[in-house]
């Protein structure tokens, strides 16, 4: 009989190693239960231009696909706006919710790999706090991931990332977050 090994993300095993302690120490919660955690990652990319041209939200759909690892699915307008050309139900941007394992490794790749190449990059910013422990960055390029080749893009386009976590305030996320190695600029320096 062969053993099977599971594997584990690094920055999962970092959470349950070091950081649950360090936070539970922190904020002096009396149980581990109550630490923060990271629950998903949503990727989201609105393609405006794909009112004008469909084919637009595959090449982002595809796009969403290689950075994350998991497939991702096409967003439709929820109802028409004739300012835009928008109509009910038509395609206009790609998301990708991430968990588990999958959302680990991509907070891994995001924050050693791919904000490493945001151009004069000097950490990112802390106000994108919504009041209930969850943070939003945006990101302008996508070339900045290394599973995006530059010689394929036709269109430089951005995102935002969303980290949901069960923080209840926003210092707790931030703490959390920053445990795990987000860059995030000096809070001192603003």
């Amino acid at each position: 009989m062969a053993t099977t090994e599971t594997y584990t993300p690094r920055l999962k095993q970092k959470f349950q190693d070091e950081i649950t302690s360090q936070l539970k120490e922190k904020f002096e919660y009396s149980s581990v239960m109550q630490v923060p955690r990271l629950v998903k990652i949503a990727v989201n990319k609105g393609i405006g231009d794909a009112v004008a041209d469909k084919k637009l939200v595959d090449v982002g759909v595809e796009e969403l696909t290689l950075i994350t690892g998991q497939k991702a699915v096409p967003t439709i307008a929820k109802k028409s706006v004739s300012n835009f050309k928008l109509r009910e139900f038509m395609p206009i941007g790609a998301k990708v919710t991430l968990r588990g394992s999958r959302m680990y490794e991509f907070l891994d790749r995001l924050m050693s790999v791919a904000l490493p190449r945001v151009r004069d990059f000097r950490g990112i910013n802390d106000k994108g706090f919504d009041g209930r422990g969850n943070y939003t960055l945006g990101v302008k390029e996508q070339i900045i991931f290394p599973e995006i080749s530059i010689d394929k893009v036709n269109r430089i386009s951005g995102m935002d990332i969303t980290f949901v976590t069960t923080a209840n305030t926003d210092e707790e996320a931030y703490e959390l977050l920053k445990a795990f190695g987000m860059p995030f600029a000096n809070r001192n320096a603003s």
